[in-house]
């Protein structure tokens, strides 16, 4: 296994790939959906914002469009490349330190489930090392229907970009992998990895593990989630 790829990540097409199997081309093209809308219902106007795991900017875009100053983090410089209208910082997520604190950290593209324990909860760690004491720390999760198997495999479009989750094969009571596959203009990528199946209940632990209280969540089927530096003392 190439050195820097993370284990149970695997990545294929055209141009450059991510240590954690991403393709950046097809991250440059992928639409943000309805997460910018989540955002900024639950974020205050103008609010400072560090976003981590930013890739192409996907979210960043009309994050800044909206109005907000946007940091976006990503560990890809390929990625970073591709942001417009935002600070850039290039470093794994885990190990961000910069000393400043913001109105709002977003975790989203369901960062918060991966399969390694250890380092989901560091992602934690860097939302509450970053949030300031007012702030709030919002968060993308898998809910339980992503992974159902009656729904595997199915396909559907994004502004021309045909997207199919191929297969989720469930290993274990809390472990599913999954491929992904994606078609633009004649060009195809895929995108393996493990996710870890992480109910609302064992969520909120971690999150008080890190010195987060969750505030709410900010949709029907708990996919997103909003959370505040936890009462000391």
């Amino acid at each position: 296994m190439d050195a820097t790829r993370r284990e149970g990540h695997e990545g294929t097409g055209p141009g450059a790939i991510t240590p954690d199997g991403c393709a950046v081309e097809m991250y440059a093209r992928l639409p943000a959906g309805d997460e910018p809308e989540i955002v900024a219902a639950h974020v205050p106007a103008g609010a400072r914002l560090l976003e981590l795991g930013s890739g192409a900017g996907r979210l960043t875009r009309p994050l800044v469009e909206r109005g907000f100053e946007v940091v976006a983090v990503d560990e890809s410089p390929e990625m970073l490349t591709h942001v417009r209208g935002a600070r850039t910082v290039c470093s794994p997520i885990e190990r961000l330190d910069l000393g400043e604190r913001f109105d709002a950290v977003l975790l989203a593209s369901f960062l918060v489930n991966t399969a390694d324990e250890a380092l989901g909860a560091a992602l934690l760690g860097a939302c509450a090392r970053h949030v300031a004491p007012d702030g709030c720390v919002l968060i993308q999760r898998e809910n339980d229907r992503w992974h159902d198997a009656a729904t595997v495999p199915r396909t559907w479009e994004r502004d021309g970009l045909r997207i199919r989750m191929a297969s989720a094969e469930h290993r274990g009571t809390d472990r599913v992998a999954v491929r992904m596959e994606y078609a633009y203009e004649g060009a195809e990528w895929s995108h393996s990895f493990v996710s870890r199946v992480l109910p609302d209940a064992e969520f909120e632990a971690e999150l008080a593990a890190a010195g987060l209280a969750l505030d709410a969540y900010l949709t029907d089927d708990h996919s997103w989630a909003r959370a505040v530096p936890a009462p000391r003392g």
